[in-house]
């Protein structure tokens, strides 16, 4: 629980180290962001299949396949949901938050309440990695989050501050998105260790946010701004960065 805990922390940290580096950059190019967001893409997209939907499959036993069907749409289907309450990240950073009035306080704070609400599944997947029990695997699936939490905590800062929000009350809503992601860690942990029962759909249902969010929120966000080919191949980067690791892991 310990080591659960401490990469809780982790993950949920990421975004507060983001958030500092966006405090010294203040104006981040879309370039940089996008290729940061792209590595992180692929290195979610290869923990999202190697570390949850594989096992989900494995775990499952003689209805495996399934099983992990259901949970990656049933993980789909619940990110959709969300989306109908929350508008779509990539279209509040391409459009909103770059006029950086007073006028658009009100949405720049939904955009961070944004980040916060789609920050929780992530969360929940990194716990349900250490709730199966393959340490290594649920290190690569938080590792994957963490670098993806990065750019996001970058990103929060410049529209806030632009807004007229004050530096410190920037820095707590910037916490306050990783706090979530640290209550979803332990959500996830503490579902699967209380009934194991319910690992394989678990696994697949993390591994369906995760995808969707991959698909819906990162890809989109990192092909806008006219650097699709470099966003393209740091994807491809992240991915085999994780697969290597994950063979060196065993």
């Amino acid at each position: 629980m310990g080591m659960v805990l401490l990469t809780a922390i982790g993950v949920g940290g990421a975004t507060v180290i983001g958030s500092l580096m966006g405090f010294m950059f203040k104006k981040i190019s879309h370039r940089f962001s996008d290729i940061v967001l792209s590595f992180a893409a692929g290195v979610m997209l290869a923990a999202a299949v190697i570390g949850l939907v594989l096992p989900s499959l494995d775990y499952g036993g003689k209805y495996g396949i399934i099983i992990t069907v259901i949970g990656i749409f049933a993980g789909a289907f619940c990110l959709n949901l969300i989306d109908k309450l929350v508008p779509h990240l990539h279209k509040l950073m391409g459009s909103d938050t770059e006029k950086h009035n007073n006028e658009n306080l009100s949405k720049v704070l939904f955009f961070v309440m944004a980040i916060a609400i789609h920050n929780l599944p992530e969360g929940i997947a990194a716990g349900v990695g250490f709730g199966s029990g393959d340490v290594s695997q649920a290190m690569v699936i938080a590792g994957g989050i963490a670098l993806q939490n990065i750019p996001e905590g970058m990103v929060i800062i410049g529209p806030m501050l632009a807004a007229g929000v004050s530096p410190r009350k920037t820095f707590l809503c910037a916490m306050a998105t990783g706090l979530v992601e640290v209550v979803g860690t332990l959500i996830g942990y503490l579902a699967v260790s209380v009934a194991t029962v319910i690992l394989p759909f678990a696994l697949a249902f993390a591994g369906g946010t995760m995808l969707y969010v991959i698909s819906d929120e990162m890809i989109p966000e990192t092909h806008s701004h006219g650097s699709e080919r470099g966003a393209t191949y740091a994807l491809l980067v992240g991915f085999c960065v994780m697969l290597v690791t994950d063979i060196l892991l065993g």
